[in-house]
């Protein structure tokens, strides 16, 4: 089972991405975590990638898909992924068909502009790559990471000026990818929802109806 989640930064993708990982014992695959990785280690990918990931701009394609593509060659792929972040243009989906990556579903969580500036200004990351919110998803304690108890942070590219830059991008780039999917018949589309577990609930539903999951109880 293949999956790619789609949506605008702050949308949910990642947390639902998460949940579903969890739930089938496959990887969630997650662009940004990547390069925030290769950017902390230095690497050239890193230092080639850092201008974009903090100005808000997309990493060129060739970087991205050059990571991707590798990362997809690992042993915990071999029953199913979840990409999340990826494809983010035409040219990535078609790099991916390219590849011979065969994508089973592309779910789209939905989310207006305001809520995203809303809850973008809430988040809160830890360095393992988990993801939280002050508001709707906050941590067991404030400011500790669930997973390893690290301390929680800010991301630069979470500041309001940023994440409308982010949000003009997407509109330009990353939307349209969701005409990709559905004139491949592979595209649903679920309203995201202030509480993380409303949203849970109905990304089930639409990828059980879908004929992926067992409808959610």
């Amino acid at each position: 089972m293949n999956i790619i989640f789609l949506g605008a930064p702050g949308a949910g993708k990642g947390t639902q991405a998460d949940q579903i990982s969890e739930l089938y014992k496959i990887p969630a695959i997650s662009t940004g975590v990547l390069l925030r990785e290769a950017i902390k280690a230095g690497t050239e990918l890193g230092k080639s990638a850092e201008s974009y990931v903090n100005s808000g701009a997309l990493v060129p394609d060739e970087v991205v898909i050059g990571i991707i593509k590798a990362r997809l060659t690992a042993d915990d792929c071999a029953n199913g992924y979840i990409l999340d972040g990826f494809p983010r243009t035409a040219a990535q989906a078609q790099a991916l068909l390219d590849m011979g990556v065969e994508i089973d579903l592309a779910v789209s969580i939905e989310v207006t502009d305001a809520d995203i500036v809303s809850r973008m200004s809430g988040r809160r990351v830890c360095e393992c790559g988990a993801s939280y919110h002050v508001e709707f998803n906050p941590p067991k304690v404030d400011g500790i990471c669930d997973k390893d108890s690290s301390k929680l942070s800010q991301r630069d590219d979470d500041k309001p000026e940023v994440v409308l830059e982010r949000l003009a991008v997407y509109h330009e780039k990353t939307a349209p990818i969701k005409d990709f999917y559905e004139n491949l018949g592979k595209l649903v589309v679920v309203c995201g929802q202030q509480k993380v577990v409303d949203t849970s609930r109905l990304t089930r539903e639409a990828i059980a109806n879908a004929g992926f999951l067992p409808k959610a109880q």
